[in-house]
């Protein structure tokens, strides 16, 4: 063996072993999970969810030290893409036999100390399986017939999230989806191709598959002001929530909206609008501040990438985080 190959494999296990964080980005998640927790035990003082969410924090930083030891070269192989996949479909399946129902929609595997949501790791599945195979043809990728089969790979897990029905993560998975299309080099000849597809999907769900009060939150998120007394009283509510927190806000524990109970969901899907409240202007430029850091290092590192599917993986990740900011934010 020469001495050429053995610096070189050298170099290899030093580049293996050696750990690499990315600061920044880390204290930025951090900060916006800080800020999470604050608003959230402003509420109540002894809020249940701030005591799980605080220990799953936990949980997750100590997941996230480990995970820096793992080489993810592994996720490049097809065999394991597949597999990682095929799981997340049984799960899904698995969901309408044993789920817990909660509001009326079957998405949560309940355990008792903690219940678990197969719709949230099924995204990173997804972005995985589209950024393999993207990756691997990218020389290729103007030929049309990808964007069918990658929709084809997507609607096998959109529509059993749909019918759960979790229309939120099922608009979570498309945007996922488009975003990859988008990034992954595509003909801009086809780009019109997807939108009329979106549009004749989207058709299809309005006429046979949306049932009434998922048609009316569509109908509420581009007008919310039509009927405040009715299917628009939740946006009406943020509203004034946001509005009401001004410049500075009213003060962490003070926001009447969500202390009151005016504001429904307050601390699930409008904690947003708890949020602005009682931080006013300035909390929410923080708050979007940090998420741009976020989003900025996530798509700068993807970049860095030793291979298309390295950056196709972390465009995926920005994109996962995006769709969930535009869809929470907007809302509200």
């Amino acid at each position: 063996m020469s001495n050429i190959q053995l610096v070189d494999q050298g170099a290899s296990v030093f580049k293996k072993s050696k750990i690499k964080i990315d600061w920044i980005m880390f204290s930025a998640a951090v900060l916006i999970s800080f800020l999470g927790l604050f608003t959230m035990n402003s509420f109540t003082g002894s809020d249940i969810n701030f005591v799980k969410q605080s220990i799953w924090l936990v949980v997750s930083i100590l997941v996230f030290f480990g995970a820096t030891f793992l080489d993810y070269r592994f996720l490049k192989k097809t065999k394991v893409v597949m597999v990682i996949f095929a799981i997340s479909f049984s799960l899904l399946i698995t969901l309408f036999l044993i789920g817990k129902v909660s509001k009326g929609a079957q998405s949560w595997f309940d355990f008792g100390a903690f219940s678990f949501q197969p719709s949230d790791p099924i995204k990173i599945a997804l972005i995985v399986l589209l950024a393999k195979y993207f990756s691997r043809r990218h020389v290729e990728i103007a030929n049309i017939r990808h964007i069918f089969v990658s929709g084809f790979y997507t609607l096998i897990i959109f529509i059993p999230v749909l019918f759960q029905p979790d229309f939120g993560s099922a608009l979570i998975i498309f945007l996922i989806w488009f975003g990859m299309i988008l990034v992954s080099g595509i003909s801009k000849k086809h780009l019109l191709v997807v939108f009329i597809l979106g549009a004749v999907a989207f058709t299809g769900l309005w006429v046979g598959v949306l049932k009434d009060y998922q048609k009316k939150r569509i109908v509420n998120f581009l007008h919310p002001l039509a009927d405040i007394r009715g299917a628009g009283y939740n946006a009406y509510q943020s509203t004034i929530a946001i509005g009401s927190g001004q410049v500075l806000g009213k003060g962490i524990g003070y926001g009447t909206q969500s202390k009151l109970k005016f504001l429904p969901e307050y601390k699930t899907d409008f904690i947003f609008s708890a949020y602005a409240e009682e931080w006013g202007l300035v909390g929410v430029f923080l708050l979007f501040s940090l998420f741009g850091i976020l989003i900025w290092r996530i798509v700068r590192i993807s970049y860095f990438g030793a291979t298309n599917f390295e950056i196709l993986f972390g465009l995926g990740i920005s994109i996962l985080l995006v769709s969930h900011f535009l869809v929470n934010v907007g809302c509200a």
